[in-house]
């Protein structure tokens, strides 16, 4: 079973997570269990985890105290070497619950050119990743590889030395059909280069994810 974690505080876009789930469970066995509202789950019989994106930042523990079992079910996702891809806020998790350095940083919205490591996370996915974030992993977690980068971000992407365990800065989900909601909520450029989403293959990381913890 496909456990997704959603991460997104009841005041946050539920469509990032929708779109996650539509994408990740298509015709799978799987979940949707939010940490915010429900805590910890339960993973005696999930075979695969997906962590989801937020409007929340690892550092506001004091306002989101659900944050101190997030961090406790990363460090148990990793002990246990379940398959888990970390996405976005997931990504920070997994390296703040580790021991790295999450940090806040200039809004960054648009298409980037970005640098992508012989991974099987990577297979078929183009160097043109779309972008919506304003937090940065500045150190990597403990036993956590760079995989990816961009020239304004060392860190794009990690993967755990030992356990099946990756985390991407990106949305697998941000597919051109949700560009309008983005920029409506979060602001986007108005070039062309910017809204051509032709050979943008992102979404391609969540089913090699799927492929290679479930298959």
């Amino acid at each position: 079973m496909l456990l997704v974690c959603d991460c997104m505080p009841a005041d946050g876009p539920a469509y990032f997570t929708d779109a996650l789930a539509d994408l990740a469970l298509d015709g799978r066995e799987g979940a949707v269990h939010s940490i915010p509202a429900d805590g910890l789950p339960t993973l005696s019989d999930v075979d695969a985890v997906v962590l989801t994106g937020s409007t929340a930042g690892v550092y506001e523990t004091d306002g989101r105290p659900w944050l101190d079992d997030a961090r406790l079910l990363a460090r148990d996702l990793v002990a246990r070497e379940l398959p888990t891809l970390g996405v976005c806020f997931g990504h920070q998790l997994v390296n703040d619950a580790l021991g790295g350095t999450v940090e806040a940083g200039d809004q960054r919205r648009g298409i980037t050119d970005v640098n992508l490591d012989d991974d099987p996370l990577f297979d078929g996915v183009s160097g043109r990743i779309p972008m919506v974030h304003g937090d940065y992993v500045v150190a990597p977690g403990d036993r956590m590889e760079t995989v990816a980068s961009a020239d304004y971000y060392d860190h794009l992407a990690t993967r755990h030395e030992d356990a099946p365990v990756w985390t991407v800065r990106y949305h697998p989900e941000f597919t051109a059909g949700l560009l309008d909601r983005i920029a409506d909520d979060f602001g986007w450029p108005d070039d062309d280069a910017d809204r051509d989403f032709d050979d943008v293959t992102a979404d391609r990381t969540l089913e090699n994810f799927v492929a290679a913890g479930l298959d």
